[in-house]
């Protein structure tokens, strides 16, 4: 007899759980509380212009590609990939910068320019990166996170001191230059933590930025969201948009048994939530909750963002597609993130300018700009907060690149804490989930599935194996597997 499994959200992680959970035999429904599919993923379209609201980086091409083989699909049934070439720029002062070319030999190449000798050093980093790399994909990042016996593998043995050493310690060994310590650093930002506080063994992260590269989808990161729901749909998994879950039905045994959207019943034998975590469990009675206020004030959470999505009249002069500005001092940007909850005094910040390279995100001769600054969940967000930082990013983007462009905005919008809980029910508005620290690893982070409601399962970044785009298909890939383990049809 056909299950029905009823999905919360529309993200990634929902999406690949929707696909491997439709092609096993269940009946799959999606639930979502915003007007269109995609979860952070969303995009916004203005005057000729379009911008990935949420992700716009694409590393990891081989879990994308694992995703659809899975579907006997190749991305390319899709979207159109494109190797940046260079991959990104990152500014240190004014019109002082490093560009990281697309292959490994250019990087080689620039890291002995900037220090001689650092090649050698950075090809011996890549080598133990690389094989981090290959344990985790093929293995371990596959793990439900129920047992602490998950982490005990020959690799991890073997590897035992890079968890209790970090990325920090590691980088700064044998690399002196500043700039290269940042370079090589940055990519673990991705992960939602400090160099400072991520185990050594994450160096996997430099292997995905230096030797697999970055990349671009035709038409940016909202064609792969349209390419998953194409499949799930042909799958025959159903979506229902602006459809806000009021509460998880449970009966008086433990069991979840259906939703309550918009005042109506809808039965279900399974749920899975891909939504926020902890708003996910504010659904349910409170003698159902696995976890109280109090666990989740003692997380630490990746950071939440304040961004700006801006049209240009004209294009623009000496930034590539993805540009880093990391002109100021990082430490202490971060302990307003980790530390010390508050607003940056001197931000660093990222911007993206997807039509550098890719036509169809703004009209002729003009440019598309999404600027990122990373900041702590949970602070105060305002209006002329918001507009006070757009300031001093563009006018600090004029001076490192030297240009004018005040007069050439055409169009900001903004988007910051508050609307990451008003349209995600994101907890304290984080942007990432839970930072990957040693203490929130696998077994140790939030439960996939529920330990005190039968039939209830959660995916997504708060939950294993962490924070990304990657993870999240590979969540979604986790949860369905334990759904189709506990609940055969």
């Amino acid at each position: 007899m056909e299950k029905k499994i009823s999905i919360i959200g529309s993200g990634f992680s929902s999406l690949a759980a929707s696909c491997y959970l439709a092609k096993a035999g269940y009946e799959v429904e999606v639930y979502e509380k915003n007007s269109t599919i995609g979860g952070r993923a969303r995009q916004y379209k203005r005057e000729g212009f379009t911008f990935d609201m949420g992700p716009t980086w694409y590393w990891m091409p081989d879990v994308f590609e694992k995703f659809f083989s899975d579907f006997n699909k190749k991305p390319s049934d899709y979207y159109q990939l494109h190797k940046l070439t260079p991959a990104y720029q990152v500014y240190f002062d004014v019109l002082d910068s490093i560009t990281i070319p697309g292959s490994l030999e250019e990087i080689y190449e620039v890291f002995e320019k900037e220090e001689k000798g650092s090649s050698k050093h950075l090809k011996s980093f890549l080598k133990s990166a690389e094989y981090n790399y290959k344990a985790s994909i093929n293995d371990l990042v596959y793990k439900p996170g129920i047992s602490p016996l998950e982490l005990i593998t020959p690799v991890t043995i073997g590897k035992i001191t890079q968890f209790f050493s970090t990325i920090r310690k590691q980088v700064r060994k044998k690399i002196k230059s500043k700039k290269l310590i940042q370079i090589l650093e940055f990519p673990v930002l991705f992960l939602g933590a400090k160099p400072s506080n991520t185990p050594a063994f994450y160096n996997f992260m430099n292997y995905a930025d230096f030797s697999l590269g970055t990349w671009h989808p035709e038409e940016g990161m909202y064609k792969v969201i349209e390419a998953m729901v194409s499949l799930a749909v042909s799958l025959g998994v159903q979506f229902k948009t602006n459809a806000t879950v009021e509460e998880i039905s449970v009966t008086s045994i433990g069991e979840a048994n259906g939703l309550i959207i918009d005042g109506d019943f809808v039965a279900s034998d399974v749920i899975l939530s891909g939504a926020d975590y902890h708003h996910t469990e504010t659904l349910l009675p409170k003698a159902f909750k696995q976890y109280s206020e109090k666990y989740w004030e003692k997380k630490v959470f990746a950071p939440s963002s304040l961004l700006f999505y801006v049209g240009f009249s004209k294009k623009l002069q000496n930034v590539c597609h993805h540009t880093l500005f990391f002109d100021t001092d990082f430490d202490a940007h971060a302990k307003t993130i980790y530390d010390h909850p508050s607003w940056p005094k001197e931000p660093l910040f990222y911007a993206s300018f997807p039509s550098v390279t890719d036509g169809s995100f703004a009209p002729t001769n003009k440019e598309a700009a999404t600027f990122l600054i990373p900041l702590a969940p949970g602070i105060e967000d305002t209006q002329e907060i918001r507009e006070e930082y757009f300031n001093i990013i563009i006018e600090r983007l004029e001076k490192l690149t030297q240009q004018s462009l005040k007069e050439l905005i055409i169009f900001k919008e903004s988007y910051c804490v508050n609307d990451f809980i008003d349209d995600y029910n994101s907890y304290k508005g984080n942007a990432y989930g839970l930072a990957n620290i040693l203490t929130q690893t696998a077994f140790l982070r939030p439960k996939i599935k529920s330990k005190k409601v039968k039939n209830l399962f959660f995916t997504g970044q708060l939950t294993v194996p962490g924070p990304g785009v990657p993870p999240s298909l590979i969540s979604g890939k986790i949860a369905s597997d334990l759904i189709i383990k506990n609940h055969p049809i």
